[in-house]
């Protein structure tokens, strides 16, 4: 079960959030500031923040500097009651992962609080293999593992001996391969593929999911690399290794 920590010097708002994540099944605990989230920060685990911009002592922007330096991996909701693009531009430089404007809808909170948490619950393992590729999230590098064939010279490794070879690919096609190799055979729905990736508020063409994975295909042949990506009708799409 996920622990939660709200900050927010509103005790309102800290009230209604933690309400809105019990009632879904989360753990909670709350701040009242940017100081107080620090000292309880170091006294347990949590695995997302959720911090409001305006606040005495230490604003939301200073806290997440701080969560930046001293606990990178965990994911940050920032609160903000203005929907002034600079503040989330400065919010997104310091290292917030995702915004949501007062007043909020209840549905939207839990949407983007599982989103972040799925998110980084991917990230937080840094390689995954499938077929005859491995994916480094470190390096968002694709190492291919082939085997090298018997040569007619002298120099020729033996035949079976395996070896690798690096590339590169596109971000989003490493993103997009890496969260379905990570759940080998499990079906992920087109909307959590769109909005893991993309942002929950993404507004571009659903077409944008399907070029990828054609991309995808097109430059990881399954007889090739031992791996396909298949398309659940009407659902989405899991990849797998084939032999």
């Amino acid at each position: 079960m996920s622990h939660i920590m709200v900050v927010d010097d509103d005790e309102y708002i800290r009230e209604l959030v933690s309400a809105l994540l019990i009632r879904d099944g989360f753990t909670v605990s709350e701040a009242t500031d940017g100081r107080d989230a620090l000292k309880k920060l170091g006294g347990g685990d949590v695995d997302l923040l959720i911090a409001d911009v305006m606040m005495p002592e230490m604003d939301g922007f200073e806290l997440l500097g701080y969560v930046r330096k001293y606990y990178e991996d965990m994911p940050v909701l920032m609160l903000t009651a203005k929907s002034d693009v600079s503040q989330k531009v400065k919010g997104f430089e310091t290292g917030a992962d995702d915004y949501l404007t007062k007043p909020f809808e209840p549905a939207e909170l839990i949407v983007r609080v599982k989103a972040l948490l799925r998110r980084y619950n991917i990230s937080q393992a840094q390689s995954v293999r499938i077929g005859d590729l491995v994916l480094d999230r470190g390096s968002y590098t694709v190492t291919v593992m082939v085997t090298v064939n018997a040569g007619t010279d002298g120099d020729a490794k033996a035949s079976g001996e395996s070896g690798s070879m690096r590339m590169d690919i596109p971000m989003k096609e490493f993103e997009l391969l890496f969260k379905l190799a990570s759940a080998e055979g499990q079906t992920f729905t087109r909307d959590t593929l769109i909005e893991d990736l993309w942002g929950w508020d993404f507004d571009g063409n659903e077409r944008t999911l399907d070029v990828h994975v054609g991309r995808l295909r097109e430059r990881f042949p399954a007889d090739k690399y031992h791996f396909k990506i298949t398309t659940i009708r009407g659902i989405g799409y899991r990849a797998e290794t084939v032999k």
